[in-house]
């Protein structure tokens, strides 16, 4: 994700605008690749060396994370307590998308490329919704 497209989704006088922009780009590409994993899990396991049976398990939890953020995104206020746990939830799955990969057994090359990459897209969205969740407290008081 470039910092263009995260300034021009950012740019707003509005700080509850930019945060659900946050949530709602956290939806599509969460919501997208629980689908693409659920969908394509035998391929995709084979291409990331992760068990097909796992992938398809992944990709219907985050299929169903991804719909509960939209949920959020929606929301003209998000409440702080569920914007929170998104942050937290995204900040965790990161996390353990690193410590995965000390776990298994066998991650192809595509795996060991793949996995840190959207570690660093979910930690990214992490960062960006906790800082608009921030600006929108602050600007509320």
């Amino acid at each position: 994700m470039s910092a263009t497209l995260l300034g021009s989704i950012a740019r707003t006088t509005v700080p509850q605008t930019a945060l659900r922009r946050f949530l709602a780009l956290d939806c599509v590409v969460t919501a997208g690749n629980g689908l693409a994993y659920a969908a394509l899990s035998a391929p995709l396991g084979r291409l990331l060396g992760v068990g097909q049976a796992t992938l398809l398990e992944l990709g219907l939890f985050l299929t169903l994370y991804g719909a509960g953020v939209g949920g959020l995104a929606s929301r003209r206020r998000p409440p702080v307590p569920a914007v929170t746990f998104v942050v937290a939830a995204n900040g965790a799955w990161a996390a353990l998308s690193i410590v995965s990969l000390l776990l298994w057994d066998a991650p192809t090359t595509a795996g060991l490329v793949w996995i840190p990459v959207q570690a660093l897209v979910v930690a990214g969205f992490a960062y960006v919704q906790w800082l608009a969740m921030r600006q929108s407290a602050s600007q509320a008081r």
